[in-house]
């Protein structure tokens, strides 16, 4: 009875985060997940650890739906490591999550289970928090939490990559020999840094392209790594096209060699690939 009184104590609250999560919160454990997929948990949430789950009791639908072909569990787990989270954890917390069946209809056992939590706090309630998605809780493989770590690593390092607002405006000069021009994005940042794409065109070579952090071009940097935080930053959240609005002051000739430099920029970066469900 003691247990049950707990447990009915916590429970109003973690349908509160459920309702936040969606009515389709469905959480599996284990999907290939890619980069983007972990930075955009990762950078949604102000509370990522490793947990072990210590039990996990399942709850009806009727105060609030459960999507078919999943259950809802009432989840409390041990804190094994705190990978980021300014205000700390207690050793053990308490949340909401719904779990897909398999392929075969199965529910596999959640206790015992290790996972990565994305999440943010429940105001006045430590012991608790609310999922940033509904996947936010992952398999904790070693894999998975460098990567993770990796991420928040970067972007809470001094020299983060910002944020990418907009396009901004375009320049293109043809230059003294027939074949050769540069061009230069600009792109707005929202910490207000100046950022820009270079990209430089040679007789009888392939274009080369960067991206500058600040004031300063530098002609021979070259393009972000994949599956970096400045990849991640401008191959996820630039337009695909160069917008019409950043060549206004450009004639034809210029906005069509302008247009065609971003487009070697956006082929370069390759593909912003997400495997989420949530993502789709």
């Amino acid at each position: 009875m003691r247990k049950m009184s707990r447990v009915l104590t916590v429970l109003p609250l973690a349908l509160l985060a459920a309702q936040a999560l969606g009515k389709q919160a469905i959480i599996p454990l284990e999907p290939p997940l890619t980069y983007a997929d972990a930075a955009d948990l990762a950078l949604a949430s102000s509370i990522v650890a490793n947990v072990r789950i210590t039990s996990a009791q399942r709850v009806d639908g009727k105060l609030m739906p459960v999507p078919s072909g999943t259950r809802r569990y009432l989840v409390n787990a041990t804190v094994t490591a705190l990978i980021r989270g300014a205000a700390g954890l207690p050793p053990t917390i308490i949340y909401l999550t719904d779990v897909r069946a398999d392929s075969r209809g199965r529910f596999a056992p959640l206790k015992k289970q290790s996972v990565i939590v994305f999440a943010v706090a429940v105001p006045d309630r430590p012991r608790e928090i609310r999922l940033v998605a509904p996947d936010a809780q992952q398999s904790a493989t070693p894999k998975f939490a460098a990567q993770a770590r990796a991420i928040l690593a970067e972007a809470l390092g001094p020299n983060a990559p910002p944020r990418i607002l907009r396009v901004g405006d375009a320049f293109q000069v043809p230059g003294t020999v027939p074949g050769d021009s540069e061009t230069q994005i600009f792109l707005a940042a929202d910490d207000g840094r100046p950022l820009s794409l270079s990209i430089w065109r040679r007789q009888n070579e392939a274009p080369r392209w960067s991206v500058s952090l600040g004031e300063i071009v530098d002609e021979s940097a070259v393009p972000p790594k994949r599956d970096t935080l400045l990849w991640y930053r401008l191959a996820c959240f630039l337009p695909r096209t160069l917008p019409p609005a950043s060549t206004d002051t450009l004639d034809a000739d210029a906005a069509k060699a302008a247009a065609e430099d971003y487009a070697t920029v956006i082929k370069g970066l390759g593909p912003c690939e997400r495997t989420r469900l949530s993502a789709r």
